[in-house]
């Protein structure tokens, strides 16, 4: 019996030695690597957006970059075609940022131990990898500079760090106990300020400190002065620009928009109309504030006036020419 059981193992031994095996074994491998470089992502439907922190626009190209799952979509509406970065890690993307110069992406993920990562837009690569976030990232932001990245954890991370990520360190940080939605750099890059749950908190930067010392410096925080409206949710957060650099104005989720001086109190607020707001943008001549039902309303940011609501977005599949042209024809 030992010496048939021994027979049968050298005749196995000597099947799997035989090339006829190998050559299927190869030709099997090459299939897989012949269908990996076939096979390309070519457009993404659907978008996984929970806010604004979620979507951004380059203003030099116009590029559109939102998330889909672990996908970011870089999309240009001009030529309506998409290109794509895949997030190695498969974590879901959660937010993201354009820098100002509008060459790199900043992208925040969700999942145990998650990254903040910093994407070369043009070769859709990965630059760097910057951990120390726990469980989620929620907001981040590019300084004016670029020279800083600004980083937001979940509710449970508690942590907002300040990333010196061309060399892959934090310079500050601090502990921040309330559910952060948004987060927004001064245009003198000296301070930024975070809105959230009953939170709109300013954050100051010592740029002499941050870039003398090499270990991490606390960031000071002081809150702002949030009167009559201490109870309520604030969507988003816009500094100033121009002339109304000093303020800092955000928005309600029950329909409010507000300013904030230099002193971190708030100063004035008006009503939307709205059910709902969701987003703010704020330039040197105008406030964009996008509300329920695709309404975004105009104002004045010298003085919070009301100037005008934008067309709403036509529906999906409704033919734009022939609209066009039945407006056009004479009556």
């Amino acid at each position: 019996m030992a010496v048939e059981g021994s027979t049968i193992t050298s005749r196995i031994k000597n099947l799997l030695r035989s090339p006829s095996i190998k050559l299927r074994r190869n030709k099997a491998g090459n299939r897989r690597e012949d269908l990996s470089s076939k096979v390309t992502l070519e457009k993404v439907l659907g978008i996984t957006v929970s806010g604004g922190r979620g979507l951004a626009c380059d203003p030099r190209s116009g590029l559109v970059a939102y998330p889909a799952g672990c996908v970011v979509v870089l999309f240009n509406p001009r030529k309506h075609k998409q290109h794509h970065i895949l997030n190695s890690s498969r974590k879901t993307i959660t937010a993201l940022a354009f820098s100002p110069d509008g060459k790199y992406l900043v992208t925040g993920e969700s999942g145990h131990m998650p990254a903040v990562r910093v994407w070369d837009v043009a070769e859709r690569s990965q630059v760097a990898e910057l951990q120390e976030h726990k469980y989620g990232v929620a907001c981040v932001a590019f300084s004016p500079s670029a020279k800083y990245i600004v980083s937001v954890g979940y509710q449970h991370d508690m942590i907002v760090n300040v990333w010196a990520w061309k060399k892959n360190i934090v310079v500050a940080s601090n502990k921040v106990s309330s559910r952060v939605t948004a987060v927004s750099f001064s245009e003198d890059c000296s301070y930024f300020v975070t809105a959230g749950n009953r939170h709109i908190k300013f954050w100051y930067l010592d740029d002499s400190k941050t870039s003398k010392v090499n270990a991490t410096v606390p960031l000071l925080g002081r809150s702002g002065l949030l009167g009559e409206l201490r109870n309520n949710l604030f969507t988003d957060v816009a500094c100033g620009r121009g002339k109304k650099a000093d303020s800092t104005f955000c928005i309600t989720s029950s329909g409010l928009l507000c300013e904030f001086s230099d002193r971190r109190l708030l100063d004035k607020w008006v009503e939307l109309r709205t059910t709902v707001a969701h987003c703010i943008s704020v330039s040197q001549d105008y406030i964009f504030c996008g509300c329920a039902d695709g309404t975004v309303r105009l104002f004045n940011p010298s003085n919070l006036h009301f100037l005008s609501t934008l067309p709403r977005p036509h529906a999906l599949g409704t033919d734009i020419a022939s609209i066009t042209e039945a407006r056009s024809t004479p009556r």
